[in-house]
């Protein structure tokens, strides 16, 4: 039986017997994401006793509020097209989805009792859309294989200091400290999981506080960032009282190698919605390197140029430039209100030029908003400084997985799976780990 489907079994509540001892040992995860409640489930379900740490009142903030529109936990495209979505670490993140990717992640679903579907595009969501019933029937597994849920613990870093600390040693550097209704609290685990989220939505638990800790015990931390995460745009005073909130649907953005049809939202601020995030990570690296970024718009995707040319030539008699724009082709509202603040006014009466714009406008983007808006952030412990199990290679008993690893992907069930898959191969690590240590 492979590692995956005989988890899989225990995970459906069909312990198998040499897993059944409980092993003198203890270990802290720290964070109640998805990442840290699989780690705690693959644990617990060895037998290891799990305590679990949150600095929120309830667990899976985050969670429940990404499944608020519809939990997207995966996608149904093939592996390969999944795996690119996370660009520049995917040499990194196969392994984890190889061990528990978006197959496995719906099986160990409806281990839970919940069916899942395929929707139109592709993303799997769990029947009846919301995350709170999966996270109820989680919980309850969790608590029934005895791990042990400590609320209101906002972790605090090593004691005394972690960069101080002998790997393995027997010193209580390794201690952790955590701030608690009750007042400070220590404990030293025989091992460690964090995973403490990114740097966004830091009223739900994801502040980034912990990147301190880490750099201080000699870990390399790449900066956060905001990912998936709009844009502001420099709106005339006009455009952004009037169209504010309002959807630019079935659209083409193009930028670079970046090719994509979709729909987005007009902020007050600039733009923000699917379309964007998904060329986020591109834009955002634009605008850190040349200061700015600048996005192309198809705004009439079915129709070709010369039939844009044919239909505007036409004769506009007593009306409008906006009705005329309406009657001809289609164009109106927000489409309309881009074109009067992008192309020149002179444009209008010149048909090629106006219809070229329809076909490419240019928006010039020129910062990427706060990081504590961003869905999801970019950033975190380097691969580099982790074993194949996850394991800190300069602290050993220690294992990250979840947002705070340095990785993105796109919205569309790809950080859910890579946060799940990271904290299953940190939960086997760490019964590896105690197994020899």
């Amino acid at each position: 039986m492979t590692d995956v489907a005989e988890q899989l079994q225990l995970h459906s509540g069909c312990r198998n017997a040499s897993y059944n001892h409980p092993m003198d040992k203890s270990v802290a995860v720290i964070g109640g994401g998805p990442a840290g409640l699989i780690a705690a489930e693959v644990i617990s379900a060895r037998g290891v006793r799990v305590d679990l740490y949150d600095s929120m009142p309830s667990l899976g903030r985050k969670f429940l509020m990404a499944g608020r529109g519809g939990l997207n936990i995966t996608h149904s495209e093939p592996f390969e097209q999944f795996l690119s979505r996370y660009r520049k670490r995917q040499a990194q993140i196969e392994p984890l989805l190889k061990s528990f990717g978006p197959t496995e992640l719906r099986e160990w679903v409806h281990g839970l009792g919940i069916e899942t579907f395929v929707g139109t595009s592709g993303r799997v969501f769990p029947k009846g859309m919301k995350a709170s019933p999966l996270l109820r029937a989680w919980l309850k597994r969790l608590a029934a294989s005895g791990v042990t849920f400590h609320l209101r613990h906002k972790w605090r870093g090593w004691l005394p200091s972690a960069s101080a600390a002998v790997p393995g040693g027997e010193d209580a550097a390794w201690s952790l400290l955590f701030a608690t209704p009750a007042g400070e609290k220590t404990i030293r685990p025989d091992a460690t999981v964090l995973t403490l989220g990114g740097g966004s939505w830091s009223r739900l638990g994801s502040d980034g506080a912990w990147v301190p800790w880490l750099e201080q015990a000699g870990v390399k931390v790449e900066a956060l960032k905001p990912s998936n995460c709009g844009f502001d745009v420099v709106w005339s005073p006009h455009f952004r009282e009037r169209f504010n909130g309002y959807p630019l649907k079935s659209v083409i953005l193009s930028f670079g190698s970046f090719r994509q049809r979709g729909e987005f939202i007009v902020t007050k601020e600039g733009v923000e919605g699917s379309l964007i995030y998904a060329a986020s990570a591109r834009l955002r690296d634009e605008i850190a390197a040349k200061g700015s970024a600048t996005i192309t718009l198809d705004l009439a995707p079915d129709r070709s140029l010369e039939w844009l040319v044919e239909k505007l030539s036409r004769p506009r008699g007593s009306r409008t430039m906006a009705s005329h724009l309406e009657k001809t082709v289609g164009i109106k509202g927000v489409k309309a209100g881009l074109l009067h603040e992008f192309v020149a006014r002179e444009d209008f009466t010149n048909v090629e030029r106006l219809a070229s714009s329809i076909k490419e406008l240019h928006i010039p983007l020129i910062a990427a908003r706060p990081l504590d808006e961003a869905i999801s952030s970019a950033g975190g412990v380097m691969f580099e400084e982790l074993d194949e199990h996850l394991m800190i290679r300069s602290m050993p008993g220690v294992f990250c997985a979840g947002e705070m690893l340095d990785w993105e992907a796109p919205t569309g069930g790809y950080l859910i799976t890579a946060c799940i898959a990271s904290g299953y191969t940190a939960g086997l690590g760490v019964v590896k780990w105690l197994e020899v240590s």
